[in-house]
């Protein structure tokens, strides 16, 4: 065993690998086929449900989004038109992207905390030629932004939505798109940009087919059955927010949304609306356990059988916590990038020890390797460089020169994360290559030291980064956020914490910073860039225990 899963599998065709569905309703030709049949199956059963307290079934998705696919088409939208939105998770943004889908346009998906920079790279970049946003969001003039977006690049429209979304005759619209283009290859659909916070954007594309054989992970390993309501707290503009919609999809089931996550009415709205897939990440969940925490006896989660978490560093009593305080399995954790989505989930069957600690074991027909830094193949539990090839990676980023660093010479994408696979195909992430502190030349994990960190009493959040240091190279610093009416830990209590878990002295933080909140995007996953700069600004202002 040298840290590679291979299958053999048989079906259609991805790149270099071959993929067949296990769940019959993804082996279709596209995303709008699978809704469309998905609606002839079950018409009546409800697909979403809304924090507006909305049910809407399958039927009437499906009916809504081919009239404002004709409506789209008046307006000139084509097969191949790249059209970018810019919406949050409604019931319309579903509607939206089916329409583009029954149109074959190519979508390009926009979460909405970008801005002008942003959005107008993207924009040109793509090659888009409309641009669909709310007039406002969260206090966001997004119209105003669009069309300051839009006289700057020639030939960009832009459309703006709130509820409402175009319609004309479905009578109009062309044959349904092809699964295969004139090369025989699946053509690219959806252009999702990563987040950018250290570069440019960088715009991974994918085909429908690649966005099924996501779907079809998580359909194998967290078994979705009809009755599951899943809650899909991820930006629909993202490639999770979509996935959950395709997995409901494919198994009868449905989602549950809001447009903006609430600490305090969302867990309402999931209890009420029953959920029993709950979610979406480490933030999300703590929100509910705070919750639950105020009516101690009485489960505002009575259905719920798993927590699903994608990925995010958590401490090894994080698991037991939502078991014990929140109900079902503890956590389902899965792991995934934008350029290679939803590459393995935890199953419901899975041993305790492994949903403490895992991200569950890629499928056949994924092939996953770790590398060590002189480029040899790493074995069974040897952390390394995380490398991969699978149905559901890019075929390639917008940008086709930053494909050469991206993939290496055996066609493997190079995630840029750190990671084990043990002898029976368990998959750990243990860090980012790039989240990696240099002190006295010597290597220090990041999330190492912070997952033995967030098990200290009284803290609701923390990030370990790395900062410049004359004397060192790089120091270690901690910044936490106390939990509310709690003391600030002294970095002598933060030390001693660490040492009783078996951190190396070496690698023990010489500085903590306290701070709000934590710099987060829209998947939550801490922004460290941003971190750093904060942290480094008030070094300058000379507040070197507490950051204000």
């Amino acid at each position: 065993m040298t840290g590679t899963i291979t299958g053999t599998i048989t079906g259609m065709t991805t790149g270099t690998t071959t993929w067949r569905p296990t769940t019959p309703a993804l082996d279709t030709a596209g995303v709008w086929q699978l809704l469309r049949e998905s609606a002839e199956r079950t018409p009546d059963a409800v697909l979403v449900r809304d924090e507006r307290r909305r049910e809407v079934t399958y039927r009437e998705i499906r009916e809504s989004a081919e009239r404002v696919a004709a409506g789209l088409l008046a307006q000139g939208i084509r097969p191949g038109t790249v059209v970018s939105w810019q919406l949050p998770s409604r019931v319309e943004t579903i509607v939206l992207f089916f329409a583009l889908s029954r149109l074959g346009a190519v979508q390009n998906p926009l979460i909405m905390m970008l801005r002008e920079q942003e959005v107008g790279f993207i924009a040109r970049q793509a090659g888009s030629r409309l641009l669909v946003v709310p007039s406002v969001f969260r206090g966001t003039v997004h119209g105003a932004m669009a069309a300051f977006v839009a006289a700057d690049q020639s030939g960009l429209e832009v459309l703006v939505v709130d509820r409402d979304l175009p319609e004309g005759d479905p009578g109009t619209l062309p044959p349904e798109p092809p699964r295969s283009g004139p090369d025989g290859r699946p053509p690219v659909r959806w252009l999702f940009y990563t987040s950018g916070t250290t570069a440019e954007p960088k715009g991974a594309q994918h085909t429908d087919q690649g966005l099924l054989a996501a779907a079809d992970t998580f359909c194998r390993a967290v078994a979705p059955v009809p009755a599951d309501r899943t809650a899909s707290l991820a930006p629909m503009a993202h490639v999770g927010g979509v996935l959950h919609v395709l997995s409901a999809l494919a198994t009868g089931s449905s989602i549950l949304i809001t447009d903006v996550f609430d600490p305090a009415s969302t867990p309402e709205q999931l209890g009420e609306q029953r959920v029993t897939l709950g979610g979406s990440g480490v933030p999300f969940i703590k929100a509910y356990l705070q919750r639950q925490r105020q009516q101690p006896g009485t489960p505002m989660f009575p259905d719920v059988r798993a927590w699903l978490v994608g990925g995010s560093p958590r401490p090894p009593s994080f698991h037991t916590q939502v078991k014990t305080e929140l109900g079902g399995v503890g956590v389902l954790s899965g792991y995934g990038l934008t350029e290679c989505p939803y590459l393995s989930w935890a199953a419901v069957t899975d041993d305790e020890a492994d949903l403490i600690s895992t991200e569950g074991r890629p499928p056949a027909g994924t092939e996953v390797v770790v590398v060590r830094p002189d480029g040899s193949r790493a074995e069974s539990g040897e952390v390394g460089e995380l490398r991969v090839r699978a149905p559901q990676l890019t075929v390639g980023y917008v940008d086709a020169a930053l494909d050469a660093d991206a993939f290496d010479e055996d066609g493997y994408f190079r995630t840029g994360d750190l990671a084990r696979i043990d002898a029976r195909g368990y998959l750990t992430i243990t860090g980012r290559i790039k989240d990696v502190i240099i002190r006295n030349m010597e290597n220090i994990s990041a999330r190492e030291v912070e997952d033995r960190l967030m098990d200290f009493p009284g803290l609701a959040e923390v990030a370990v980064i790395g900062l410049p240091d004359d004397a060192t190279g790089e120091r270690v610093c901690a910044v936490v956020v106390p939990e509310p009416g709690r003391p600030v830990p002294t970095l002598a209590e933060l030390c001693a914490h660490l040492a009783d878990r078996g951190l190396n002295p070496r690698k023990l933080p010489v500085q903590v910073e306290v701070v709000e909140a934590l710099p987060r995007n829209a998947m939550g996953k801490v922004m460290k860039p941003q971190l750093r700069s904060r942290v480094r600004d008030a070094a300058a202002l000379d507040v070197p225990e507490v950051l204000r």
